[in-house]
């Protein structure tokens, strides 16, 4: 009996050991995120002085932007109403249009045989050599048309 209690003491004793070499080992590796983020800016002691004989106004400064996230962003898309709350009706808004145009007798319901004619017309339309086959090429053309966003915020 005291065997098997020594034992178990020293099996626990091991496996604490490890668990304190395993922790003090990972406090030594730098995290991946930290080793991939960018180095803080220099700090600026002063600000460079103008030149007193220049002529005309300064240039305006920028105003501060508060930076938001990428999820932040996604987020104030859906909110309409900036409430601070995305409702069922906000979330589908922006899908309505695209199943207004699905639905063609217009009685709110998609039926399989609506989005079949859709989905066989648009098959058709990729299929340029007629064979019943889309290759690689004639798949892309399904893609949905992507909005050219604007290069600056002007």
């Amino acid at each position: 009996m005291g065997r098997m209690l020594a034992g178990g003491m020293a099996a626990l004793l091991l496996v604490a050991g490890g668990l304190f070499w395993w922790q003090g080992r990972a406090d030594n590796v730098p995290a991946p995120q930290l080793a991939l983020a960018a180095p803080p800016p220099p700090a600026v002691e002063s600000l460079p002085e103008g030149d007193p004989d220049a002529v005309g106004d300064a240039p305006p400064m920028p105003g501060e932007a508060s930076p938001q996230s990428r999820e932040e962003k996604r987020f104030a898309r859906y909110d309409r109403n900036r409430d601070g709350v995305i409702t069922r009706i906000e979330m589908l808004g922006s899908r309505t249009k695209a199943f207004k145009a699905l639905d063609k007798d217009g009685d709110n319901l998609l039926s399989f045989e609506e989005w079949a004619v859709a989905t066989s017309d648009r098959f058709g339309a990729a299929d340029a050599d007629k064979d019943g086959k889309l290759t690689p090429a004639e798949f892309a053309v399904t893609a949905p048309k992507r909005a050219v966003k604007a290069k600056c915020k002007c």
